[in-house]
């Protein structure tokens, strides 16, 4: 049954009611026509609840725009969504991903995340590559993704609206990565899922990492605003030491946009339920408004919170990761980084949801802490325990 405006309908009461599906839900193909976002497709999603959200069919397959009843749920970088032709993942020093990075989610992978590096190129074989520089959390946002397909479909009186694409990370003596993501939301609901497919099309073994960067923002993020996640431990944070509380914010409740205000960065170790799944969710009481991310501990065994918290840039990043926060050379040195050979693959299944209404926010905060309470302190010590990771995701 499709549930529309308080309505519980079949899918002929549907038809009954609409000439179009598309009145009230569904999903197009539009292009951006202006500045530096002109020329790239994008897909439009409604989903008759509220939910609007765009899947950058040329940004990677992410998702851009994110909104609920006109609620802004995800983060927009001050460039907007700039074309990806217009983006250098090499350039500043590898640090060209700053230029780009924007929106709901914006993938990081496929061989690397976190910050750039050098490495060893000897499993390319190639005498003139001895070395690969690596770049701020990898190339694969900013690739264009071929569009496999879109639409909606009824499975007898559900209705779900799906889109599909592929996007290539090749090269040369480099590595030929494939990325194959499906992402759906039922009509009248407001939960996105995302199940994606990272494979490797050359016949060289290839590191594979990933991470997904969750950018939330105002007016979802705001002063007072809780950060609920079954955290454990705290494994490592990027401003620990003497100066750990300086700026005086902890991980847990997020203040108004600050000026100055460093980066704040958080490596927790999460309590999967007993089906293995970890939820994490930021929480606005006094709008009744929230986001929860659902990801399987098998398949992202780390996560991070990141606080970019300064006037002007103003975001909460929840982001699980393949691999711990310290990188691919500490993943290399642990024998951590995963490696696959010709045509094996790795899967994620992720859900994200859109909490509407306290009884909503209620409910996800008591799934949460069921698992476990987290830390009651706004500056649990970090551990500088990193607990061993499987060279395969589940």
């Amino acid at each position: 049954m499709v549930m529309l405006f308080g309505e519980s309908l079949t899918r002929r009461e549907v038809a009954a009611r609409l000439g179009t599906l598309a009145a009230v839900a569904g999903v197009r193909l539009v292009t951006l026509g202006d500045g530096h976002e002109r020329g790239q497709r994008m897909l439009e999603f409604r989903s008759g609840s509220g939910l609007r959200f765009t899947v950058m069919v040329d940004r990677g397959f992410d998702i851009g725009e994110c909104e609920h009843r006109g609620r802004a749920i995800g983060w927009q970088a001050p460039g907007g969504f700039p074309h990806p032709h217009l983006a250098d993942a090499e350039a500043e020093d590898g640090l060209g991903w700053l230029r780009a990075a924007s929106g709901l989610l914006v993938t990081c992978g496929l061989d690397q995340i976190l910050s750039g590096d050098e490495t060893s190129a000897a499993h390319f074989d190639y005498p003139g590559r001895p070395r690969i520089t690596t770049t701020l959390h990898g190339r694969i946002s900013m690739l264009p993704a071929r569009l496999t397909g879109y639409g909606e479909r009824w499975e007898e009186d559900d209705c779900i609206l799906w889109c599909e694409g592929t996007v290539i990370q090749a090269g040369l003596f480099a590595e030929t990565l494939q990325l194959v993501r499906r992402i759906e939301v039922d009509v009248g609901s407001d939960e996105i899922r995302i199940h994606d497919r990272v494979v490797n099309r050359s016949f060289t073994p290839t590191p594979h990492m990933y991470l997904y960067h969750v950018n939330l923002g105002y007016p979802l993020l705001d002063s007072g605003a809780r950060y609920v996640a079954p955290v454990v431990e705290t494994l490592w944070a990027a401003h620990a030491g003497a100066d750990y509380t300086r700026q005086g914010i902890g991980y847990r409740t997020l203040p108004e946009p600050q000026y100055p205000f460093r980066e704040q960065v958080w490596q927790h170790a999460m309590q999967p339920d007993g089906e293995g799944r970890v939820r994490v969710a930021l929480l606005n009481d006094r709008l009744g408004l929230g986001f929860m991310l659902e990801t399987r501990a098998a398949q992202f065994p780390c996560h991070f919170q990141w606080q970019n918290l300064r006037a002007g840039y103003y975001t909460l990043g929840i982001e699980p990761a393949t691999n711990h926060v310290l990188g691919r050379r500490f993943a290399e040195e642990r024998g951590e980084l995963i490696w696959l050979d010709h045509d094996e693959e790795c899967q994620y299944d992720t859900v994200f949801s859109v909490l509407d209404g306290k009884e909503a926010l209620a409910a996800a905060e008591t799934v949460i802490r069921t698992v476990t309470a987290q830390p009651d302190e706004d500056y649990p010590v970090p551990s500088g325990r990193f607990p061993p990771l499987s060279r395969r995701p589940g």
